[in-house]
């Protein structure tokens, strides 16, 4: 029996192999070792990752229901073509979101609930992380605060929900260490007018810094997507 619905955590459970396969085709997708279009069966896989078809029938159902791959009877599996729109939207329901949370911050006079975030983000430059990894968890980390803060459970999960699907896209923002230095400055800025009681610019710098780590991410992926292309192309040509 095939479970529909997508994995949340790699707890110790059957399932544990099908979602360490669902994670690692996610990132072959993301890291464009799996380019769109790329065909590919359920063998392939199994074989490439030395387990049998029935975790890999899993992983791809999941995929297939988050819309990263398609199946199509007697030819398989295929990628799908990167869906830049479907990104945008989730984007964009973060900046609604963020944005609303700090309005009830600000009005509720709540605004001593983000004290542990200043810790962490007002400090010093020699404080300051530099590690992609860790700097990308903080940063996740920051904004699901923000909006925990306002003790709305289900704008939570709604906002986990947006998180977990940007995730695996979201981490290439912090690859550069100008886009580290401006995630600490950005976000202690925020922190500050949120502070002040100024909740309409903290909203207007929010939502600047949350549509720029979605072009910058953007242009990433068309970045690496050419560069896989082109050693993709030269490949076949070698081969051939």
């Amino acid at each position: 029996m095939i479970d529909i619905k997508a994995p949340a955590t790699t707890g110790k459970n059957a399932n544990n192999l099908a979602v360490q396969i669902y994670t690692q085709l996610k990132a072959d997708i993301f890291d464009f070792r799996l380019l769109p279009g790329d065909k590919f069966s359920e063998g392939d896989i199994a074989t490439r990752m030395q387990v049998s078809r029935t975790p890999v029938r899993q992983a791809l159902f999941w995929l297939q229901r988050e819309g990263y791959v398609d199946v199509h009877f007697r030819s398989g599996w295929q990628v799908r073509s990167f869906d830049f729109k479907y990104f945008e939207d989730l984007y964009e329901v973060r900046i609604m979101m963020e944005t609303a949370a700090i309005g009830t911050l600000v009005q509720r006079n709540e605004t001593h609930k983000l004290d542990t975030l200043r810790e962490i983000w007002c400090g010093p430059a020699s404080t300051h992380l530099v590690e992609p990894g860790k700097v990308a968890a903080l940063d996740e980390a920051f904004h699901a605060r923000l909006v925990a803060a306002i003790d709305n459970h289900e704008m939570v999960r709604m906002h986990q929900d947006v998180t977990e699907r940007i995730r695996i896209i979201r981490r290439l923002d912090f690859t550069k260490a100008p886009r580290i230095d401006a995630t600490y400055r950005e976000h202690a800025d925020i922190l500050d007018l949120i502070a002040a009681g100024n909740a309409a610019s903290a909203q207007q710098m929010l939502s600047e810094h949350i549509a720029e780590s979605r072009d910058e991410v953007k242009r990433i992926t068309l970045f690496m997507l050419q560069n896989a292309r082109t050693q993709y192309g030269s490949q076949a040509t070698s081969n051939a």
